[in-house]
């Protein structure tokens, strides 16, 4: 049995790779608060990474594969405080690129000291290529970054059997997705994606699950797109 650290797991995307996950592999799942199943873990206070790492060591023996599914996607506009832009551009990096690289450091460090195989995927954005909105420049670099340290992580490690893919997910329907969408005008912003339509949460996971369980060791440092063809490479 596959054992598995998904972050993020409670809602939206998270929810769905946790389903798709299930039975062919053991879970943990974090999540920012308490909740019944899953470990607790603020990813923008310090030390919280280290914390749900050793937990879901304590918890399972061993981790097999990492996903990295925890973010935030919170406007930020350039004409805010300045005090204020700066602490939105710092929760951002900390949660959807500073958490995810420590708890990629802990893995690959893990895997290293056993002499086992592993795999990390990290669930990036459409907007590491092709950016976002004037009011998000900070989740654009975030997910550049997480696409870059991927790409990292699997010329470095292939060697020693520890795998790296990424995903970049155009926009999907979870309630973020559905804010976003409302404000930014909706029809016309779907008149982008000629699929006609957002991708739904467990077709993200479909992908995900794929690449956590059975993905080829050549597809090392992969990134795959589920955006509808609204950004293609």
């Amino acid at each position: 049995m596959t054992n598995i650290l998904l972050t993020g797991a409670s809602r939206g995307i998270g929810a769905s790779i946790r389903t798709a996950l299930s039975p062919a592999a053991t879970v943990v799942g974090q999540a920012t608060r308490a909740m019944d199943g899953f470990i607790a873990a603020d990813l923008d206070q310090p030390g919280a990474a280290a914390a749900l790492w050793h937990s879901a060591i304590e918890s399972l023996g061993s981790v097999d594969v990492l996903i990295n599914n925890a973010g935030v996607f919170e406007a930020n506009p350039i004409d805010g405080g300045d005090e204020e832009w700066l602490a939105g551009w710092e929760r951002t990096m900390r949660i959807n690129l500073t958490a995810s690289a420590e708890l990629c450091r802990l893995a690959v460090r893990h895997w290293q000291t056993r002499g086992v195989p592993g795999r990390i995927v990290n669930v990036a954005s459409r907007a590491a290529y092709r950016g976002d909105s004037p009011a998000h420049w900070h989740y654009a670099a975030s997910k550049s970054g997480m696409v870059a340290m991927t790409k990292t992580i699997a010329r470095a490690y292939a060697k020693d059997e520890i795998l790296a893919f990424a995903i970049c997910p155009g926009f999907t329907m979870t309630g973020m997705a559905d804010d976003y969408l409302a404000s930014r005008g909706g029809d016309k912003l779907l008149a982008d994606i000629p699929l006609g339509r957002v991708a739904m949460p467990d077709e993200v996971a479909e992908v995900v699950r794929w690449l956590a369980l059975d993905a080829p060791a050549s597809m090392t440092g992969a990134v795959l797109d589920v955006n509808g063809a609204s950004y293609v490479r």
